[in-house]
């Protein structure tokens, strides 16, 4: 069998259910014999870990909604507000199970949701990669260089290439959430700009998507009471359309440099068989737009490119570029890879710092290249004269800086180190915390 012990399947048009005391015991009820009505409303507020919501309806509202705000009568009966909650964790597999004030309002007691948009989002990243793999494709069948079977037998055998590159950039979206609010208070002073800044565009109204108000931020920040997940998961989303719009109205998506990007965004077999269709897509410089976007506000957070825009002036494209500058110079995605292949293996917040690290060295870095380094060069030869810079001083950048800063290095690597972090990862997200001197 598939159920827990005392599990059982019934109705929910039956008048009344006798469940097993162990049933009963686990979400709570104080009873064994129940109307359906009974059971689903003590469901919805059981002592669990996880609450997932995977069907039609919305079944948590916020404690100053009504039922009427909500617009579900079907739900009316079970419905409870976020403060009856007494899971850890909601999911939102399905969409709307929970309005997002009450989502706010979940967060804000201490619990940990997201949005239905983030929870499954997956579904949507696999229909526009399924798309844009068969527009690939098209062309080559057009040409006759692929037949139709043949087509269908690599649709089929690419499905868990597929599969993994849309949870990888799932997984980055989700992470992008925990370190921003992570971040907290650190943060909300530059993610109140990033609003402002969206609203003098005419991009962002607040009372539509639940934000808070200037006033409202400003109380919340003296309570100590940070933006919780379903809020930033507002302002990621919309860093990533109003990043995605500015990249394709600029010239970064021509810039040959990006042409990694787009191969990476299809399965590799794929990207070495039919790289010719791949760059002759009629999509690329959007699929290059949404790839560097997303890549861009998953590291950075939301707030990234305003601030920099802020503290320099520059373009959005100029800090586009000088993001890709610091993430290929650097060799940052072999660092995410070892940071990520910690999971399950050190504590959760740990990892987050060794994240934090990174993150650090990334917008450090790309201030200073914002800043002070307004050279014309291709990008290719920038990242190029990063690296050679990079093989030629990390090996002896300890030896050039002062003792006090030396020992603050190495314990940060026997920290790392201490904390699960293998020897070598540890060695070099300790030297991050300096590498941002390399270009200078």
């Amino acid at each position: 069998s598939k159920l827990s012990e005392g599990g059982v399947i019934v109705s929910r048009s039956l008048k009344s259910i006798t469940l097993p005391q162990a049933a009963a015991a686990a979400i709570g009820l104080a009873k064994t014999t129940a109307t359906p009505v009974e059971i689903m409303n003590a469901i919805l507020k059981a002592p669990v870990d996880l609450l997932w919501f995977g069907g039609i309806g919305t079944y948590v509202r916020g404690s100053g909604e009504t039922n009427a705000d909500v617009g579900d009568r079907a739900n009316d009966a079970i419905r409870v507000t976020a403060l009856d909650v007494r899971a850890k964790v909601i999911g939102e597999g399905a969409n709307l199970g929970v309005t997002q004030r009450a989502r706010i309002e979940f967060g804000m007691k201490g619990g940990r949701c997201n949005s239905d948009a983030i929870d499954n989002s997956g579904g949507v990243n696999c229909s526009d990669v399924e798309v844009n793999i068969k527009i690939a494709l098209a062309s080559a069948m057009r040409k006759g260089s692929l037949a139709r079977p043949a087509r269908n037998k690599l649709l089929a055998e690419m499905t868990d290439e597929v599969s993994t590159l849309v949870l990888s950039n799932n997984y980055q979206q989700t992470l992008a959430l925990s370190l921003a609010r992570k971040r907290g208070l650190a943060d909300i002073a530059h993610q109140a700009r990033f609003m402002t800044a969206l609203e003098a565009r005419g991009l962002l109204d607040r009372a539509v998507e639940t934000l808070p108000s200037p006033a409202a931020l400003a109380e919340r920040e003296a309570r100590g009471e940070p933006l919780t997940r379903a809020e930033l998961g507002v302002l990621l989303a919309y860093a990533k359309i109003v990043l995605f719009s500015d990249i394709v109205a600029s010239d970064v998506p021509d810039d040959p440099h990006f042409d990694r990007d787009l191969m990476g965004y299809f399965p590799e077999r794929m990207a070495k068989k039919f790289a010719g269709e791949i760059r002759a897509h009629r999509l690329r410089r959007e699929i290059i737009a949404r790839v560097v976007a997303n890549d861009l506000v998953n590291r950075g957070g939301p707030s990234f490119v305003n601030r920099l825009q802020e503290a320099t002036g520059r373009t959005a494209g100029a800090v586009v570029r000088t993001f890709a500058l610091v993430r290929d110079g650097f060799a940052l995605p072999w660092l995410y890879k070892e940071i990520d292949a910690l999971d399950n293996q050190i504590d959760g917040q740990t990892q987050l710092d060794l994240y934090q690290a990174v993150s650090r060295l990334i917008f450090m870095t790309s201030g200073w290249y914002l800043k002070n380094d307004l050279s014309s060069a291709p990008l290719g030869q920038r990242i190029a004269d990063l690296q050679e810079a990079r093989k030629s001083l990390e090996p002896k950048l300890i030896s050039l800086l002062p003792a006090f800063s030396r020992e603050r290095i190495e314990a940060r690597r026997h920290d790392l180190f201490e904390g699960g972090a293998p020897d070598k990862l540890a060695e070099k997200l300790a030297l991050a915390e300096v590498s941002d001197l390399i270009p200078d």
